[in-house]
Parts: C-alpha cells; sequence; structure tokens
C-alpha cells in the first residue's frame, strides 16, 4: 500500500504514466493548482510545500520503485516547480503564459548548471533542476517586468 501511494504521488495521480509529454502534463497540474489557488496565497505556499517535500520523499522512493535514476512517469517535480515560479511571479495572465512557456523551456534544455544538478543524489538530483528551472524562469519574466517599466516610463 505504501508504494503505491507513493507512486500515486511521485507520478502525480498518474500524471506520469501520460504516453507522451508526461512533464508538461505534470507542469499543467501546477498550472491547475495556481489557478485554483492564487487568491488564496497561504494555500498555494502550503501546496508548495507539500509538493516539495512530499516530492524529495516520493521521488526517492519511486526511483528504487521505479528501478531508473529520474524516471519519466515521476512529475511531481515539475509541479512543485510551476508552483514555486508562481510563488514569485505577478498573478497575470500573461506571465502565467510565458512563466509556463519558460520553465518547459528551461526544463527541457537544462542550461548550466541545471543538468548537473540532475546528479545530485536520490529525490534532490530529481526536484533541484525544476526548482532551479523555476527560478531561472523567475529572473526572465522579473527581467520583462523591469524592462516594461523602463521602456514605458
Amino acid at each position: 500500500m505504501k508504494d503505491r501511494l507513493i507512486k500515486i504521488f511521485a507520478t502525480f495521480f498518474f500524471i506520469g504514466y501520460l504516453p507522451v509529454m508526461p512533464g508538461t502534463f505534470g507542469s499543467l497540474a501546477g498550472v491547475s493548482i495556481y489557478l485554483a489557488l492564487k487568491e488564496r496565497p497561504l494555500f498555494l505556499f502550503a501546496a508548495f510545500a507539500v509538493t516539495f517535500f512530499g516530492g524529495l520523499y516520493a521521488s526517492s522512493k519511486a526511483e528504487v520503485l521505479f528501478s531508473k535514476k529520474d524516471d519519466g512517469r515521476i512529475v511531481i517535480d515539475e509541479v512543485c516547480g510551476m508552483l514555486l515560479l508562481y510563488l514569485l511571479i505577478p498573478s497575470h495572465y500573461l506571465y502565467t503564459i510565458s512563466g509556463f512557456v519558460l520553465y518547459r523551456l528551461f526544463d527541457v534544455i537544462k542550461p548550466a548548471p541545471l543538468a548537473r544538478l540532475e546528479k545530485l543524489p536520490s529525490g534532490w538530483g530529481i526536484m533541484a533542476d525544476d526548482i532551479l528551472a523555476a527560478l531561472y524562469s523567475f529572473m526572465l519574466i522579473s527581467a520583462w517586468i523591469i524592462l516594461k517599466r523602463v521602456v514605458t516610463f
């Protein structure tokens, strides 16, 4: 039973079992949670905390259950990364959409040092690159916001 619960959480209710783009669908699950909770920032923060700490534990255990390092079925890291990003950026549909696109781009391309973070042991290796992808996305959106203010006076 415990192994089943770990798989359910790590795959975020079986989204990770989708045959195509499970990471993208995991990220969309994060967007959905954000949209449901954006008016309640404390709940949004709680959702992030649960996916981060629960994700560290569940992804470590799921890696063993799936017998594969950073198995593609584990998508709790994408859910967590999206929630972190949306905690950091202003609530606006343009930032929501561009945040999703930037996050997926960074998560797929893995610019330095994202790829190196995957080599961290167990759950840390699974979660850390997604946290940094969220922070990279946040930095670009922040630069966009600042540039918008400077250019439009």
